[in-house]
This record gives C-alpha cells, structure tokens and sequence, in this order.
C-alpha cells in the first residue's frame, strides 16, 4: 500500500468530517435554493460544479450532502457492530448449542444479498432515512457476529484468560477487561471498512427514492433526481457519483491501512 495514497485518503477524509460538521468553510451557498433561471447550468458559468434541474447549486449540495452520507454510513456500521458483537460473544460463551445455531441463522442472513434484506426491511419500515439505516445494518451484522465470535473463543483459550479464571474473577469481569479490550482491534477494522459499504448501498437506497426524501441534500439522492436529464447534462449525476466513489475508496484504503497495522503489531 503506497504511503502517498494513504495520506491522500485521509486527507480526503478530514475534509468530508470538516464538510459534515462545518460546510459553510466550504460554502455559503444554501443548498435548496432554487433559482429557475439558473436551470441546468454548466460547470463554472457561476457555479462552480454547475445547477441542477431546479437551479440548486451542485457544490453547494454536496458539500451539505456530506453530512448525511456519511451519517449513515456510520450508523450503520455502529448498529452492525453493537448488534453483532452481543450476538457474537452470546454465542461465544453459551456452549456448543447456541454457537450451532447461531451458526446457522449466521449462514442464512449472509445467504440473502444484501441490498434485497434492506429493500425486505425498508418494505415493511417504509423509506426513509431511519429505515434505511436499519436495512443497512442487518447487511453488516452477520459478519461482525462471526468475527466477535472467533476473536472471543480464540482469546478465551489463551493462557492468561485460564490465569484469570484460576484467580476466580468473575465471569462479567472477564469479558470486560479481557475478551472485550483484545477483540476489539479486528472489529473496529471491520467496521471502518463497512462504513464504505453502508455509503455506497446507501447511496443505491437512495438512488431507488427509499432513502432521503427530496429536497434533502444527500449524494444517492442527488443522483437520483438527475438521472432523467442525464442526456442533457452529465454534471448533476457524475459529481455526486465522484464523491460517493472518493469517499468510499477513502474509507477503503484507510481501513485496510489500519488493519496491515495490526497485523504487523501482531506479528511482532
């Protein structure tokens, strides 16, 4: 992995966590503001990455589209996380029965694809920002389930944790300053990397108008409403389409940064 593409990754994403929090650094141009005589204007004629078909101001809206993108990338990941983690130490620490038939239910979920689960959930939630969300989530559980599993009964018959259990610690105590801290480098990994994906199947919920309702800025969205005028102006989808590839590539390299880290930590 070539140093410059990683500090280029994440440069690129001070900037999208500068964007969420502070846009108007980047702009002070609202974003909903439609202007009929501004409809569809080229790149630079005023607008820096053009105007859309109500006149909004492409730039404008990714920039305050960040926010929410990446909002839910992120909560999707974390809810993945949280959900799967209890799964996976529960089924860890409950014996060959419950680890059989988590086993199981693990393999079923990761047997539907994933984009047809959330269009399952969104179905029966309704769209939505929410929903989406925890459509999302369930795409991403079964691996962090798994992954919390292994690393917990891979820690659970190292030498220190059969000290900590002769000493007579108490089973919570364990978990907590034991199993919990050492699992935690591979699952924080897992989800910097499910943070790409939840954007991107994000981005393909809202494209399908399941996600963000209009007029939200957000970037699947952004592309959505566009797509009718692509044959007369390209810029309205293909800058937001830039963003999402920047932004999930980004996270990407990041993650697998971070994970070549800890296995060289590890390996030491």
């Amino acid at each position: 992995m070539s140093r410059p593409g990683v500090v280029l990754s994440f440069a690129f994403l001070l900037v999208l966590v500068l964007a969420s929090f502070w846009p108007h650094l980047f702009t002070g141009t609202d974003p909903n503001a439609a202007d009929i005589s501004q409809t569809l204007r080229g790149p630079g004629s005023g607008h820096l990455l053009g105007t859309d078909q109500n006149g909004r101001d492409i730039y404008a809206r990714i920039v305050h589209g960040t926010r929410l993108s990446l909002w839910i990338g992120l909560s999707a990941s974390a809810l993945a996380l949280v959900v799967g983690a209890a799964v996976g130490v529960a089924a860890a620490q409950g014996g060959r029965v419950l680890g059989a038939v988590t086993d199981w239910l693990l393999s079923v979920f990761l047997s539907i694809p994933g984009l047809l689960l959330a269009l399952l959930v969104i179905a029966m939630l309704g769209p939505g920002t929410r929903n989406s969300i925890i459509g999302l989530s369930l795409i991403f559980t079964p691996g962090f389930a798994r992954v919390v599993r292994g690393e917990v009964m891979r820690i659970r018959a190292s030498v220190y944790l059969e000290a900590a259990r002769a000493l007579g610690w108490p089973k919570r105590q364990v978990i907590i300053r034991h199993l919990v801290p050492n699992a935690l480098g591979p699952v924080l990994i897992l989800a910097t990397i499910n943070v790409g994906g939840a954007i991107s199947l994000g981005s393909t919920l809202s494209f399908l108008g399941l996600g963000p309702q209009p007029p939200t800025a957000e970037w699947g969205a952004m592309l959505s409403s566009s797509r009718t005028y692509f044959s007369v102006a390209w810029w309205p989808a293909i800058f937001p389409g830039i963003a999402i590839t920047l932004a999930v590539l980004a996270i990407t390299v990041a993650g697998q940064f971070l994970q070549a880290r800890l296995e060289g930590r590890n390996a030491r």
